[in-house]
């Protein structure tokens, strides 16, 4: 099992599980009781395990009272291996007692649905599930969806047990899926969506961070891209290249939070940040790439996640052995 998240409003920390293979325990997640951060308390666990679960990827929690889940479920039998994750709504108002609110999946990804199941894609099968699932308090009716190779994907929740989908932008192929992430910069009618590349030396390139027009909802569009350094000389180094975690400008007091401002992990790319105050042509601040780490199996560093504080300190994570770093910066 492994943990790809959790998330902390007030003393409750929520923290997801994922199995190996579907079938294995624990799958889902957990909250603790972190009032005393010594002795954390396990409050409940949400099981989401079965025959073709391998339960929760990412989780989402900022309100307090509902969890955004990327997970299987025991009742939920995929089309195709890949599809196994889809969007859960979990109501944890009562902590001890969580329960399902809502559900969605992409029509056709679930055995039994109307509708045929999405057409594979022939270079790389990634699978069409949900990855991040991003909801904010400028907009608590909507839900932001990284759906790997079915592209990002807005959804109607002001209805929390039905979700209803308002637009969903496809760009793959002829790009490679995994959409990861969908960042939405409110007040600008603007996303940023990024691409995980999951492949080492470039191989599934370009796996780039777009610029997303969506002053219409219901019609986004691709209007430019984050900026990244040439394909020629960083795939030729171990390990991965191109994008991944965004800094998602959590709705929190210690979390910095900007509309022109993008920081992301890019694995061997390093740490980058951008100035998307022109959409059309986004423009680099800065970047840390560090050192190989000792014992690192990609023989690279391989920058995974991160977080902006509200004084814009950075603190970044390698996905191997690197550890944490954190950053400054200066522009």
């Amino acid at each position: 099992m492994r943990s790809n998240s959790l998330d902390v409003v007030g003393d409750v920390l929520a923290v997801a599980y994922q199995t190996a293979r579907p079938g294995l325990q624990p799958a889902g997640f957990e909250l603790f009781d972190v009032s005393d951060p010594a002795e954390p308390r396990s409050i409940a666990t949400f099981d989401r395990s079965g025959p073709h679960s391998r339960g929760a990827h990412c989780l989402w929690f900022v309100d307090g009272e509902y969890v955004h889940l990327s997970s299987g479920a025991p009742d939920f039998e995929p089309t195709a291996p890949a599809d196994d994750q889809f969007y859960t709504i979990v109501d944890v108002r009562d902590p001890a007692r969580p329960r399902e609110a809502g559900r969605w999946w992409l029509p056709g990804t679930r055995k039994g649905d109307s509708e045929p199941p999405p057409q594979r894609h022939a270079r790389f099968d990634a699978g069409f599930r949900t990855h991040n699932v991003n909801v904010y308090p400028e907009r608590p009716d909507r839900a932001y969806v990284g759906y790997l190779d079915a592209g990002m994907i807005i959804l109607d929740i002001s209805d929390i047990s039905r979700p209803r989908m308002v637009s969903r932008l496809d760009y793959h192929p002829p790009m490679p899926g995994f959409t990861h992430t969908v960042l939405p910069l409110f007040g600008r009618g603007i996303l940023v969506v990024s691409d995980e590349s999951v492949m080492p030396h470039g191989q599934d390139w370009p796996k780039r961070a777009w610029v997303v027009d969506a002053s219409e909802e219901s019609s986004p569009m691709i209007v430019g891209s984050l900026p990244l350094p040439p394909v020629e000389e960083f795939a030729v180094r171990p390990g991965r290249f191109g994008a991944h975690n965004l800094h998602e400008n959590q709705p929190i007091a210690t979390a910095y939070r900007s509309d022109r401002e993008v920081f992301g992990a890019f694995f061997g790319g390093g740490v980058r940040a951008y100035d998307v105050s022109n959409p059309y042509q986004p423009s680099e601040l800065g970047y840390y790439i560090p050192p190989a780490p000792n014992a690192s199996p990609a023989g690279a560093a391989q920058m995974n996640d991160l977080f902006v504080d509200e004084d814009r300190i950075i603190y970044a994570i390698d996905r191997h052995t690197g550890g944490l770093y954190v950053l400054e910066l200066t522009v």
